[in-house]
């Protein structure tokens, strides 16, 4: 398993409380730019549609050079239809419902030949949770009373 794309901002500005697993659609230019590494998801998010498919929206895929030819109308941010099981498709809807959360990509990586991408159901971190803490120290009373980690 490969790291092809990380979202750090969604890591730091967003609490990570369950993560799913998802194929995606892509044509086959799309897969070779992607496991080349060209691909950005920081600016991309997941929605689910009436009639219940995933999409990951706003993430950019480059297009492959050597398929420019063939690529003549390429939209590298075009909407992307995600492949997951019912039971998390209908998990995932359920609480992209509830006020305050959303999904994000966390990751893009490849597991055997196919790309994958990591969703994050997330929830908005406040000001002070998003400050600067060395690794080793341990949360103040404060942070602890609060719930803060």
């Amino acid at each position: 398993m490969s790291t092809l794309a990380l979202n750090k901002k969604a890591c730091h500005d967003y609490q990570i409380l369950e993560t799913y697993q998802a194929g995606i659609v892509l044509s086959g230019p799309e897969v070779k730019s992607a496991k080349a590494g060209r691909i950005d998801i920081s600016a991309g998010y997941v929605v689910v549609d009436q009639k219940g498919q995933a999409a990951l929206i706003n993430a950019r895929i480059a297009p492959y050079p050597p398929a420019m030819g063939w690529q003549e109308d390429y939209l590298p941010t075009r909407s992307r239809k995600l492949l997951l099981n019912k039971e998390e498709l209908a998990s995932l809807a359920g609480k992209l419902h509830t006020k305050g959360l959303t999904a994000l990509p966390i990751q893009a990586y490849t597991k055997n030949t196919l790309v994958k991408i990591e969703i994050g159901i997330c929830r908005g971190k406040k000001l002070f949770d998003k400050r600067y803490r060395p690794r080793g120290q341990a949360p103040s009373p404060r942070q602890t009373i609060m719930g803060v980690f």
